[in-house]
Protein backbone atom coordinates (compact mmCIF):
# COMPACT_ATOMS: atom_id res chain seq x y z
CA UNK A 1 0.00 0.00 0.00
CA UNK A 2 0.99 3.50 -0.49
CA UNK A 3 2.87 5.06 2.60
CA UNK A 4 4.68 8.69 2.86
CA UNK A 5 6.11 8.81 6.67
CA UNK A 6 7.62 12.32 7.27
CA UNK A 7 10.26 12.49 9.89
CA UNK A 8 12.79 15.14 11.59
CA UNK A 9 10.54 17.75 13.21
CA UNK A 10 11.49 18.64 16.91
CA UNK A 11 11.58 21.94 18.77
CA UNK A 12 14.24 24.27 17.83
CA UNK A 13 15.42 27.74 18.35
CA UNK A 14 15.19 30.51 15.80
CA UNK A 15 17.62 31.11 13.98
CA UNK A 16 18.16 27.17 13.70
CA UNK A 17 18.02 24.44 10.75
CA UNK A 18 16.39 21.18 10.75
CA UNK A 19 16.14 18.50 8.01
CA UNK A 20 12.70 16.66 7.20
CA UNK A 21 12.50 13.51 5.18
CA UNK A 22 9.91 11.82 4.02
CA UNK A 23 10.39 7.94 3.21
CA UNK A 24 7.57 6.91 0.38
CA UNK A 25 6.47 3.44 -0.96
CA UNK A 26 4.00 1.56 -2.97
CA UNK A 27 4.03 3.75 -5.90
CA UNK A 28 6.99 5.12 -8.29
CA UNK A 29 8.12 7.53 -6.82
CA UNK A 30 10.38 9.03 -9.30
CA UNK A 31 7.18 9.62 -11.68
CA UNK A 32 5.34 12.29 -9.02
CA UNK A 33 5.62 15.97 -8.37
CA UNK A 34 7.02 16.15 -4.30
CA UNK A 35 5.81 18.61 -2.66
CA UNK A 36 5.70 19.90 0.79
CA UNK A 37 3.28 21.51 2.88
CA UNK A 38 3.03 23.46 6.19
CA UNK A 39 -0.41 24.18 8.10
CA UNK A 40 -0.11 26.14 11.21
CA UNK A 41 -2.84 26.54 14.07
CA UNK A 42 -5.66 28.54 12.79
CA UNK A 43 -4.25 28.74 9.27
CA UNK A 44 -5.23 26.66 5.89
CA UNK A 45 -2.27 24.15 4.43
CA UNK A 46 -0.26 26.15 2.45
CA UNK A 47 2.63 24.58 -0.02
CA UNK A 48 5.71 25.55 0.93
CA UNK A 49 8.26 23.64 -1.94
CA UNK A 50 7.94 21.67 -4.93
CA UNK A 51 9.87 19.54 -6.65
CA UNK A 52 9.29 17.74 -10.41
CA UNK A 53 10.64 14.76 -11.44
CA UNK A 54 13.49 16.40 -13.41
CA UNK A 55 14.25 18.11 -10.10
CA UNK A 56 12.90 21.62 -11.32
CA UNK A 57 12.42 23.33 -7.97
CA UNK A 58 9.41 25.77 -6.67
CA UNK A 59 9.26 27.41 -3.07
CA UNK A 60 6.94 29.77 -1.32
CA UNK A 61 7.89 33.45 -1.11
CA UNK A 62 8.12 32.87 2.42
CA UNK A 63 10.72 30.42 2.68
CA UNK A 64 12.97 31.10 -0.25
CA UNK A 65 16.71 31.57 0.24
CA UNK A 66 15.87 29.47 3.52
CA UNK A 67 14.89 25.89 2.63
CA UNK A 68 15.74 23.03 0.05
CA UNK A 69 13.80 21.18 -1.21
CA UNK A 70 15.22 17.57 -2.43
CA UNK A 71 14.75 14.52 -3.84
CA UNK A 72 16.47 11.06 -3.72
CA UNK A 73 14.77 8.66 -6.52
CA UNK A 74 16.98 5.47 -5.41
CA UNK A 75 16.16 5.88 -1.67
CA UNK A 76 12.80 6.97 -2.99
CA UNK A 77 12.75 9.64 -0.22
CA UNK A 78 11.98 13.64 -0.10
CA UNK A 79 14.10 16.18 2.07
CA UNK A 80 13.58 19.80 3.18
CA UNK A 81 16.50 21.56 4.90
CA UNK A 82 15.05 24.23 6.54
CA UNK A 83 17.33 26.96 7.82
CA UNK A 84 17.23 30.22 9.13
CA UNK A 85 13.92 29.40 10.90
CA UNK A 86 12.04 31.65 12.66
CA UNK A 87 8.69 31.15 14.65
CA UNK A 88 5.90 31.79 11.71
CA UNK A 89 7.60 28.59 10.27
CA UNK A 90 5.92 26.76 13.27
CA UNK A 91 3.27 24.05 11.61
CA UNK A 92 2.86 20.54 10.91
CA UNK A 93 4.58 19.64 7.38
CA UNK A 94 2.89 17.48 5.74
CA UNK A 95 4.60 15.36 2.64
CA UNK A 96 2.36 15.10 -1.11
CA UNK A 97 2.56 13.46 -3.90
CA UNK A 98 1.05 14.23 -7.20
CA UNK A 99 0.75 13.05 -10.33
CA UNK A 100 -1.97 10.07 -11.31
CA UNK A 101 -3.06 10.30 -7.63
CA UNK A 102 -2.76 12.57 -4.69
CA UNK A 103 -1.09 10.57 -1.86
CA UNK A 104 -0.18 12.85 1.68
CA UNK A 105 1.92 12.01 4.79
CA UNK A 106 0.64 12.30 8.31
CA UNK A 107 3.22 14.97 9.26
CA UNK A 108 5.74 15.93 11.26
CA UNK A 109 5.48 19.11 13.89
CA UNK A 110 7.92 21.74 13.78
CA UNK A 111 7.95 23.95 16.67
CA UNK A 112 10.35 27.32 16.37
CA UNK A 113 10.76 28.82 19.71
CA UNK A 114 13.01 30.24 22.01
Amino acid sequence: QVQLVESGGGLVQPGGSLRLSCAASGFTFSSYLMRWFRQAPGKERELVAAIGTGGTTNYADSVKGRFTIGRDNTKKTLYLQMSSLKPEDTAVYYCNAWYIEDYWGKGTLVTVSS
